[in-house]
């Protein structure tokens, strides 16, 4: 994926009114200090829409705000789908708009995993097709607020996902027979299967289907995920320290900030290393 599409479907807090400060929920835990409705400004929310403590939101009990990434939905709706209007313009501008934030979030999310198959070379031979689909779904990115809140997303990301797991059979089949000891050459299903808390250092899955798989504090220290499907795998507290993921299937930021790694931590080139991992 190149840099110039992944900044594109990342957050840039400058051009947007602050919405997943305001639109969204939240309640008190170890990921948040108090309890706020959806549709209620955050009280550390400055009148220019930034975040009054940034730099200390880990250490104010606002652990889930470093997580947290719109995949650029935030300012697609506040310059494209709003033009520039905020919501403090009006309450009908004001629902519209925080309603429609979650529907081009999970637009925007979509556009990652389908921009990141693309990249995939063994997925070429169904490129032409991740293309169109990408195509399309940029083009629902930038229709009128009510086309957008009629929109049956669901469905929209079953028909999606259909292509997504295609491209994963391609990229994953390429893992097939190099696990010792694997006579019948097939890669484990651990689809939504419950590894929290598991033991799991230096394992080998590699080419491994994981999708949806529980993985909250699990020790996955220095084990192999290459090529692993990881697409909604839940990594909240799994410790990565040395663990290899280059080259893992429809990884996200998300996901990455949520877990625990460190200096030995290998990332596709997409992504970043948090700040708030050890060196």
């Amino acid at each position: 994926m190149s840099n110039r599409s992944c900044s594109s479907l990342r957050a840039d807090c400058e051009s947007c009114f602050g919405l997943c400060c305001v639109a969204l929920a939240f309640a008190a835990s170890a990921d948040f200090a108090i309890n706020k409705a959806g549709g209620t400004p955050c009280p550390n929310l400055d009148s220019d829409f930034r975040c009054g403590i940034h730099q200390n939101l880990r250490q104010q009990g606002f652990k889930g705000c470093t997580v947290f990434d719109c995949f650029g939905a935030g300012q697609k709706v506040s310059q494209v789908t709003f033009g520039g209007k905020d919501w403090r313009s009006g309450q009908e501008t004001a629902k519209k708009m925080f309603d429609v934030f979650p529907i081009m979030q999970q637009l925007h999310e979509m556009l990652w995993y389908l921009t990141e198959a693309l990249s995939f070379e063994a997925a070429r031979s169904i490129h032409e097709e991740l293309r169109m689909k990408l195509k399309e779904t940029e083009q629902l990115t930038r229709f009128a607020p009510d086309f957008l809140l009629n929109l049956d997303i669901p469905a929209y990301r079953s028909d999606v996902n259909v292509l997504l797991m295609r491209t994963s059979e391609l990229i994953r089949a390429k893992s097939i027979g190099k696990r010792k000891g694997n006579r019948e050459n097939k890669k484990p299903d651990l689809r939504r299967a419950d590894f929290m808390g598991r033991k799991l250092s230096r394992a080998n899955f590699n080419g491994a289907n994981l999708r949806g798989a529980c993985l909250i504090a699990a020790d996955l220290r220095g084990a192999d995920l290459r090529r692993a499907d990881l697409i909604g795998a839940d990594l909240r507290d799994a410790d990565l320290s040395g663990a290899d993921l280059s080259g893992s299937i429809f990884l996200t930021q998300v996901q990455i900030n949520s877990a625990k790694g460190d200096g030995r931590t290998r990332l596709p080139e997409s992504l970043y290393r948090p700040k708030h991992w050890r060196a």
